[in-house]
């Protein structure tokens, strides 16, 4: 009898928690698909990226109606900006300084004890060069501060479940890109971003879940630009967004399997869509 509460004690305690992860370009514009995204796949947490409007302007209202009355809003007047919306209590951390220009970046809170930081990684300009390019050289100092803050975090908590997520503005992999070799001078998938992606990830001993799920080959994208005016024919995609987790997360984003983690590409079909779709990913607790 023992053996059987003892079972039935810890089946009650399991929580599947799913987040997802948008680069909406403007909430405000998009509200609707992304109440109707929520309807559809109830992830616990939505993380938002490039909400283009100041905290004041932020859509709370939409949300909480949606069943999501917990946000956290880091907005800046028409450009950038990050929110996290949630079903359950956020507790807000102080935000790490990544952006030497103080622009809206970036959002950290905890919900239902994993810690979770909603990041937008600067896109880097045209010319992946640092000495002639300041936006570029701006995305690797991004980056490095990324770096530093994360070393920092592991070494004070290294069990910490810690979720990174976000727009990353870099498609790492040679599967996560339509063509390798035509955008190995392309920012977003030049070897000194990606050299310096995987030092954050390194820092922080990050578990990149989507390709421990979905290995290469298989091709995963999660952004199609607006100049390609048939993209799913072309498919000429990248992976720009990513949810990674700590160690402590590792099993927990492991156990659904393949089935743990959704990019779901029918929104880029949807009327007046983001360039980018929203990704999921399950946890087991």
């Amino acid at each position: 009898m023992l053996t059987t509460a003892s079972s039935v004690l810890w089946e009650a305690n399991v929580t599947d928690f799913k987040i997802a992860s948008w680069n909406v370009n403007s909430v405000r514009l998009r509200a609707p698909q992304i109440v109707d995204f929520l309807g559809a796949d109830a992830p616990d947490v939505l993380c938002l990226q490039e909400i283009k409007c100041r905290n004041g302007e932020f859509p709370g209202e939409v949300f909480t109606k949606a069943g999501y009355p917990h946000h956290m809003v880091r907005g800046q007047k028409g450009m950038h900006g990050v929110a996290i919306v949630s079903r359950h209590p956020i507790t807000e951390e102080d935000d790490p300084e990544f952006c030497q220009h103080g622009h809206a970046r970036m959002a950290m809170g905890t919900v239902n004890g994993v810690t979770i930081c909603n990041v937008y990684i600067p896109a880097g300009g045209d010319e992946p060069d640092a000495k002639t390019n300041p936006k570029f050289a701006h995305k690797l100092n991004f980056l490095d501060r990324m770096k530093t803050f994360f070393t920092a975090r592991k070494k004070a908590n290294p069990k910490e479940k810690l979720v990174l997520t976000g727009d990353l503005n870099i498609a790492p992999l040679e599967s996560d890109v339509w063509s390798h070799k035509q955008l190995l001078k392309v920012v977003s998938h030049t070897p000194i971003e990606i050299e310096a992606l995987k030092a954050v990830q390194d820092a922080g001993d990050f578990v990149d879940a989507a390709r421990e799920l979905i290995p290469e080959p298989t091709p995963v994208f999660t952004w199609w630009s607006y100049r390609s005016k048939d993209w799913t024919k072309n498919n000429r995609g990248r992976r720009l967004d990513h949810i990674w987790v700590s160690p402590a997360l590792r099993d927990a984003a492991l156990h659904h399997g393949a089935d743990g983690f959704s990019a779901h590409t029918a929104c880029r079909s949807w009327a007046r869509p983001s360039d980018h779709i929203p990704i999921t990913q399950m946890l087991r607790l």
